[in-house]
Formats: C-alpha cells, structure tokens, sequence
C-alpha cells in the first residue's frame, strides 16, 4: 500500500519512541500519513499518535540548557492532523486505539493464498511485467497530487444512522462521516464546485459517494458489531462449515486441531472466548474424559449481517429518494 502514495505524503517508520514525537518540526507531521510498520514495536508511542488523531496537535513543556548554562523552559508543540497507518498480529487492539481506527484484517482464505502462490510462481519465472506495475503505481501516485484542499459539505448527514449493533456508535459515526468524506474528496473533479454566502468554495456529498462508502466499509460495520474478535469469528464460522460438510452436530478438540492443522495455544483461546461469549456450549467429560462441544446457534452472524445490510440500504434508499441538494439559497456553481 505504502508504494501507492506519493513519498512526499507519508512518513514510514520502523519503530520510534513516545518523546520522538514532540521533537518533530511544528508542522512537519500535518498533513502526513505515518506507516508503522509495526504497531506491537511502538506502543508506548501510540498515545502522542491518539492525540495528534483527536485534537490535532500535541505538547510537551521542558526544561533545556541555553549557551551560557542557564536553564529555561520551553514549550515543544507538532501540529496535525496526521493519518495513521499500521500492522499488527495480535488478534485484538487496545480499545482507544480501536475505536479511532478502521480495522481491516487480511484475508486468510484458500482462494487468497492461491492467488498469492500463483503470482510468487509467475514472478519467479519471469511472467510478470514490472514495467506495467511500476506504470500503475507512479499514475495513482500522480491522481493523489492533482487533489486540491476543498471543504466538503455532506447535506445527507442527518439522514445517515449507524445500526443499532454497533458497539461504539460515537467515534463509529465520526469515522464513518470522515470516510464518506474522503470518498467526495477523492471525487472533486466529478463535483461542481459552488460557493456559500461568504464565497468560499465547496463541493457536495452525493448519493453514489454514500453508497460507495457504506459498501467500502460494509466489513468494517460488521466487526464493529460483533462482540467476538476477528480471529475468533472467522473460527467460528470455519466451525459451521466443517459441522456441516461432515453432518455432524458435536466436535473434540483435538480433531479440530487436527483437521485445522492450529496450535493447541491458538485452539485453546478460541474455544475458551467461544465459550466465555456462549457461541459454544461445553458438554464435561465423560468416560473417555473429553470435552465435546456444539454450537447452539448456526444463524447468528447471517442474522447479524443481514440486519445490518438492511439498515444500510434502508439508509440508501432514504437518502436515494431526496432530490439532490442545491446548495444554501445564495450558493451558486462555478
């Protein structure tokens, strides 16, 4: 992903320190994408990176030595906002930091690591065109430095409600807002740019631009109404599958384990989130001293998701059914 952006927009990062942060240039973070590449290696920096996320700009008051020895305070102040980005393996994040974040998790499946062997293979041999990669690479970095500062105004807002599923509706809100946001900026050579009273330009959120967010972030929604962590749910439904390919309604442990082919370790926090949430339920050992366990509920993720697709698109066809905004009595296109 890092390759996308234009250099002169990120800022990629291996590790760094909590104080690092307050000894950049005023403004040498506004504006920027910070790339961690791993969050586990910069926890202790996370929470300068909340405040610069939140109140754009973060502070730190200490004492130095001027030339002559004398000691004298000064006031260390780096303006944002900055855009953050980074990795990690844990299978859940720290909750502040979650719930200022849009978590995408990769795709695990069989189907994915095809398509990852297969381009290993043709890369290897020869079979892939650098040139036409290094072509598509360089123009998205091209389309991202003919974008412009402009305000966009979303005159859908107060039609836009988040299902009543999700967790943490506050900052959901706002990232949701922000996303559909992005989504009209990254569009403004398709707007037409009109002006407010005070003639300062602008362009509108339309219809398309709500939509494509909501199906953007379609994933997201669901794992923020999902009290299980993605680890574990992807589990869960792996579970059904394999329940239902063979026709059975009860499992072990271990031949999970060994048809999964997972670590005990990893097996082992599943069941037990599985079961502490009553995703499972826990039949005790009996003579051959092994636990069997069922799932009582196959329907519950599809009902889930399908609630949620519902607010969605009732959202939509509210949203679908205005006409489309003007603009205030005194705006006018350009």
């Amino acid at each position: 992903m890092s390759e996308l952006i234009p250099p002169e927009d990120k800022i990629e990062i291996t590790q760094i320190t909590e104080n690092a942060f307050y000894y950049f240039r005023q403004d040498e973070l506004r504006h920027r994408l910070l790339l961690i590449e791993d969050l586990d290696g910069a926890a202790a920096s996370l929470y300068p990176l909340r405040e610069l996320q939140s109140k754009r700009r973060i502070s730190k008051t200490v004492t130095l030595k001027d030339s002559k020895g004398n000691l004298k305070t000064i006031t260390l102040v780096v303006e944002g906002p900055v855009s953050v980005s980074g990795c990690t393996t844990r299978e859940k994040v720290y909750e502040d930091n979650a719930n200022r974040c849009l978590l995408l998790h990769i795709d695990g499946s069989e189907d994915q690591d095809r398509r990852i062997l297969d381009y290993q293979t043709r890369a290897a041999a020869g079979a892939i065109d650098r040139e036409n990669e290094q072509f598509i690479r360089r123009q998205l970095q091209h389309v991202q430095r003919v974008l412009v500062p402009v305000t966009v105004v979303n005159p859908y807002a107060k039609y836009i409600q988040l299902p009543e599923q999700v967790f943490k509706p506050r900052r959901t809100m706002t990232l949701l807002l922000a996303f559909i946001e992005a989504v009209t900026f990254y569009h403004q050579y398709q707007r037409p740019v009109k002006r407010d009273g005070q003639g300062h330009p602008y362009i509108e959120t339309t219809a398309p631009d709500v939509e494509a967010a909501f199906m953007l972030l379609r994933d997201v929604l669901f794992s923020k109404s999902d009290e299980l962590t993605n680890a574990s749910r992807n589990f869960l439904e792996l579970l059904k599958v394999l329940l239902k390919k063979h026709g059975k309604t009860s499992f072990h442990a271990r031949e999970i384990r060994q048809q999964l082919r997972i670590a005990p370790s990893t097996l082992k926090r599943h069941l037990l989130e599985l079961e502490r949430y009553g995703y499972l339920q826990v039949n005790r050992p009996g003579r051959q001293g092994k636990y069997e366990y069922t799932i009582p509920d196959y329907s519950e993720y599809d009902r889930l998701k399908s609630s949620i697709d519902g607010h969605l698109w009732e959202v939509l066809d509210k949203i679908r059914s205005r006409h489309q905004p003007t603009g205030s009595p005194l705006a006018h296109q350009e």
